[in-house]
């Protein structure tokens, strides 16, 4: 993640009674993301992920990748979707953690195998913490 800059952006990820902080990286989405907070949508799940369509509009970044780890948080573009990974997708091959198409990872959760009782439609907020 870096160095922590003066003001360490963390957000709280919500839905019914599960709940994560996540804190973010110093990047270009990172930053369009908290800006555009507090926000709230319908989860959608595609195996061990949450996404969500977002008020945010960015392209991939220059590290932009398709496996991600457990517990990152990412936008993905093609759908302009918050994501958080906490385990295997259908597009992951043995044990890795695979988006649908590259993603900006620009943040990490705590706890995120907490969403796994996440279902289709339920709301998610997210707020500054």
């Amino acid at each position: 993640m870096g160095k922590a800059s003066n003001k360490e952006m963390k957000i709280k990820i919500a839905s019914g009674n599960v709940s994560a902080m996540a804190w973010l990286s110093n990047t270009k989405t990172a930053k369009a993301v908290w800006s555009a907070l507090p926000m709230e949508a319908s989860a959608n799940r595609w195996g061990g992920e949450i996404y969500f369509p977002i008020p945010v509009k960015l392209e991939l970044e220059p590290d932009a990748k398709e496996i991600v780890s457990e517990g990152d948080v990412a936008y993905w573009p093609e759908g302009s979707c918050f994501c958080i990974f906490w385990g295997k997708t259908p597009a992951s091959k043995g044990n890795e953690i695979r988006a649908a198409s590259e993603v900006n990872v620009f943040g990490s959760a705590k706890n995120a195998r907490a969403f796994s009782k996440v279902k289709n439609g339920d709301l998610v907020t997210i707020t500054k913490a």
